[in-house]
């Protein structure tokens, strides 16, 4: 009997890693979203949000790419069962801190967008955490290898 057979992970094992999946695909869409925005579509938004668009430094831009592709890339390798998840999904941790960082230390996005856009990425950052102690406990379960 193969390890596959004896092992298995549970049904909701694959709900959570597929809708984890389509959660970072998510993000996904809304960095080539942002990263594509039209001219005409920045000068659309209001004065302070299309500033911070426009000042956004290509370092923070650059971590909102790694958190939302490693993310999207960690949760698919969850969906195949891979260990490798792990790293990837630290990796994208990495990227939504960095990029936190930015939006909440280094610029004005808190003043721009008020107190309640900072629920958006808390919620970011617990899923974040979630799935890195989620692949873990997977990868302590014998469900990834």
């Amino acid at each position: 009997m193969s390890e596959d057979s004896t092992n298995s992970p549970p049904k909701l094992f694959y709900w959570i890693s597929g809708a984890a999946l389509v959660w970072n695909l998510l993000g996904v869409m809304a960095y080539v979203a942002q990263v594509t925005m039209t001219p005409e579509a920045l000068a659309t938004l209001p004065d302070g949000q299309r500033e911070l668009y426009e000042n956004m430094p290509s370092w923070a831009t650059a971590a909102f790419a790694i958190a939302v592709n490693a993310g999207a890339l960690g949760c698919l390798l969850l969906v195949l069962r891979k260990a490798l998840a792990i790293p990837v999904l630290i990796l994208s941790m990495a990227g939504v801190v960095v990029q936190m960082i930015h939006n909440f230390l280094l610029s004005d996005a808190l003043s721009v967008m008020g107190p309640s856009s900072a629920i958006g990425p808390l919620v970011v950052v617990f899923i974040g955490a979630y799935l890195i102690w989620f692949a873990n406990d997977a990868k302590g379960k014998g469900w990834i290898s």
